[in-house]
């Protein structure tokens, strides 16, 4: 589910690639959604939010890579992410496992001891999810921000700016993640504590396949999806000539290339600083006043769920409860549908009922008017409206009469 829509934008490259605006358009929401999701999992406790959130994070260059045409490397973040996203997961579900249930990370710590597998195993599917050299993450992501680059337009260096700013962020949560899990004094209860362990080898067999691939697979797949010349794709891809921007990439300033990663040291090394060395001053950061609303702004997912509550999904409620509800399924539906059928069904049965009234000249009234008409149909005779009143009258009057007699 979480991949499916990435891999839709790239089926579609045959028609996105003559639309520019279109390209600018997922470029921009894509950096955004980078950073966005970054952002946001950097105050998350839940350990499986943060890891969400780090997903979310990800998709965001994934699709800005489509924006900027580089699809096959988008494709290429795709794959990698699958191994060191579910190594994450995986061993997070671990951790929780071996914790009775526990998610908060601040009621957690001091794992690293009781649990040293899943911590290395954790370790280094955060290391790639950060983009550390030479790991899987390290080959997709760092293209990923080179191309936006090498694109040399407004919206390519957006996202290449975003998606930078954003690995340092990446860093951060996850060196946050490692750190109130694992290193630092615990603040589980005892039970669970003392209880923790590590799991069976149904758990760890998967943890460690999944690291193998969170260490390799970049390295071993990196020239059959992005190397130049690689007819990997075939037709699969298609990418509009002048968009293609492989061989820039290659040469754009070192200190560019390696932007990204001396960010992600300095996100790392800032997290174990603000963490390890002075966590009073992350304390007292959060409880400044400026802290506060930083801290709720970020917490309340800058505020997406309020805007969205207030001006889509209530507006849609009450049109779905007034209109939708009301007058479309309680109305029109209603008077033209199961109701209505079964109104109009017995209104009809009731008057064709009352015609059996059991008195002669009814029927005879009905006998006449209806051989006459046959009459007049099979001789084929034209009548007009005169006429047919005309003989409507005798008819009554023969009822009349008959009525009066009988």
């Amino acid at each position: 589910m979480v991949t499916a829509g990435i891999f839709l934008v790239i089926r579609f490259s045959p028609l996105i690639e003559y639309n520019p605006t279109t390209l600018v358009a997922i470029t921009v929401v894509g950096a955004m959604t980078a950073f966005f999701a970054a952002t946001v999992g950097l105050v998350q406790n839940d350990i499986k939010k943060v890891i969400a959130y780090s997903t979310c994070s990800q998709l965001g260059y994934m699709l800005f890579a489509c924006g900027i045409s580089n699809y096959n490397v988008a494709l290429f973040h795709l794959m990698n992410h699958a191994f060191f996203k579910a190594l994450l997961f995986l061993s997070a579900g671990c951790v929780i496992h071996a914790m009775v249930d526990e998610q908060d990370m601040r009621k957690l710590g001091g794992l690293i001891k009781s649990l040293p597998f899943t911590y290395s195993m954790m370790l280094i599917g955060s290391l790639s999810l950060m983009g550390f050299p030479f790991l899987t993450g390290f080959y997709s992501k760092d293209a990923i921000l080179e191309l936006a680059y090498a694109s040399y337009t407004t919206h390519g260096t957006f996202a290449h700016w975003l998606g930078t700013i954003s690995a340092f962020f990446t860093a951060f949560y996850s060196t946050r993640l490692i750190y109130l899990t694992f290193i630092s004094d615990t603040n589980a209860p005892q039970y669970a504590f003392k209880s923790s362990h590590e799991n069976p080898p149904q758990m760890s067999i998967p943890l460690v396949l999944l690291a193998f691939g969170s260490i390799f697979v970049g390295y071993i797949f990196r020239d059959a999806f992005i190397g130049v010349g690689s007819d990997f794709f075939q037709n699969s891809i298609f990418v509009n000539p002048q968009n293609i921007n492989l061989l820039e990439a290659e040469f754009i300033k070192p200190i560019t290339k390696w932007t990204p990663v001396l960010l992600s040291f300095a996100g790392a090394g800032s997290a174990m600083v603000f963490y390890y060395f002075t966590p009073t001053f992350i304390y007292s950061l959060k409880t400044s006043i400026l802290g506060k609303y930083i801290y709720t702004f970020l917490n309340n997912k800058w505020h997406f769920d309020s805007i969205y509550n207030h001006y889509l999904v209530k507006p849609m409620f009450k049109w779905g409860h007034d209109v939708s509800y009301k007058i479309l399924d309680r109305g029109l539906i209603e008077v033209f549908g199961p109701a209505g059928v079964q109104v109009s069904v017995k209104n009809s049965t009731q008057w064709l009922s009352s015609l059996q009234s059991g008195f002669v000249y009814n029927y005879a009234f009905t006998i006449f008017l209806g051989t006459t008409s046959f009459l007049i149909l099979m001789s084929g005779a034209l009548i007009n409206i005169e006429t047919c009143l005309i003989i409507i009258a005798f008819a009554a009057i023969v009822q009349t009469s008959l009525s009066k007699v009988l």
